[in-house]
């Protein structure tokens, strides 16, 4: 990663988490278990100013922009992944503002003061059976109007960094038939978590399933009104193939440890010095270097980009190919390791399941193809049409 730091700037910035690395990754297979949450990785970077790295300067943040919230993003996950992704939902949504300035002023205002001081958020759209919001599914949370208050009723899923988050950005269909974003108050009556994330990877996430019943809330704590601009391209969306690289980059540092100290007494020397191992370790090193060159320099353009909307193809096959190439190293890992790299005492095995996670955040791999394809085939028949 080092030859992707340009600034000192950054290289403080990196520096700080990897201090942070060791002890992240000793504590990761506490995370094994059902239930489990990093609470201690979550202070540690909030004790390091972490969850004000993309909140603008003007509201007490650090200001940093795209690409040293990746950068960042990928030495923590190299830590550890569920507390990389957990967090990066949070310093993400509040990039997209930095942005795009897309909330309402008022509300966005005092929501932005709660962040400087500490406060946790995350945006929870999605839920059970009702299908991905990105697939254009209407939520069946309600939110009614009641004099001055807002009734909000329904189940949101996937609701990461749950067990620490302060404010939930909740997606509601109003009386209208629109959709609203509004803002919920963790201690407000009616909230409640209920304990549903069993998945076998980033089990640490605890991406539970967020209950409100019945909830009332002030009629202004809207966040984002429908029709409201929405933002044209969302490249903090690469916090995503960034945790998943840094489980890579994680599962590539101890499968080379291992071939440089494992020495079989049938061999007398380190596997590391074997031919095949050679060519693994190589194949490896080739994938991650590629693999960080694409997402580092899709973020450079993104950045540079006048009309950032004309990179959103470019940000969806960076997150696509930035994933399978993690997915790739550290089959490849695996195969260094041996057998034992399957072993509930060895961290490889939770590399290879978390890694796998990535195929099913968003963009959703499906839908990126198929938008290819019919850009592809309207662009061959229109050619077809002017011979």
């Amino acid at each position: 990663m080092d030859a992707f730091i340009k600034t000192e700037e950054q290289k403080r910035l990196i520096e700080k988490i990897n201090e942070l690395q060791p002890v992240f990754q000793e504590r990761e297979a506490e995370l094994d278990e059902l239930g489990s949450f990093p609470f201690k990785n979550i202070e540690n970077l909030k004790k390091i100013n972490y969850h004000t790295l993309t909140l603008p300067k003007e509201y007490g943040g650090q200001g940093y922009g795209l690409y040293e919230f990746i950068l960042a993003q990928e030495a923590i996950s190299e830590g550890c992944g569920s507390t990389g992704l957990s967090i990066g939902w949070h310093n993400g949504i509040v990039l997209e503002y930095a942005e795009n300035r897309h909330w309402q002023g008022l509300t966005a205002d005092w929501l932005l003061k709660e962040i400087s001081k500490g406060a946790l958020i995350n945006t929870l759209a999605t839920e059970n059976n009702a299908g991905s919001p990105t697939r254009g599914a209407l939520p069946r949370t309600t939110s009614v109007i009641d004099g001055e208050e807002l009734i909000i009723n329904g189940e949101k899923t996937y609701a990461s960094l749950s067990p620490v988050l302060d404010y939930f950005l909740v997606t509601a269909t109003n009386e209208k038939e629109e959709v609203d974003t509004v803002v919920i108050p963790r201690g407000t009556p009616g909230v409640s978590i209920n304990e549903s994330w069993d998945m076998l990877a980033m089990r640490g996430t605890a991406s539970h399933t967020l209950v409100l019943n019945h909830v009332r809330i002030p009629k202004d704590y809207v966040l984002k009104k429908h029709g409201q601009a929405k933002p044209k391209a969302m490249g903090w969306l690469l916090h995503i193939p960034a945790c998943y690289l840094g489980i890579a980059a994680a599962a590539r540092a101890y499968a080379v440890k291992f071939a440089a100290s494992y020495v079989p007494l049938s061999l007398g020397k380190p596997i590391a010095e074997t031919p095949n191992i050679r060519q693994a370790i190589g194949e490896m090193e080739l994938e991650l270097s590629t693999a960080r060159h694409l997402l580092y320099g899709t973020i450079e353009r993104y950045e540079h980009a006048n009309n950032k909307e004309n990179l959103n193809e470019a940000l969806n096959i960076t997150k696509i190919e930035v994933t399978h190439k993690a997915i790739n190293i550290v089959d490849k890992a695996m195969k260094i390791v041996g057998s034992r790299a399957l072993s509930a005492s060895n961290p490889m095995h939770r590399y290879y399941l978390n890694v796998r996670e990535g195929l099913y955040n968003p963009p959703m791999e499906d839908m990126i193809k198929a938008q290819l394809a019919n850009k592809a085939i309207e662009s061959f028949s229109k050619q077809n049409v002017h011979q």
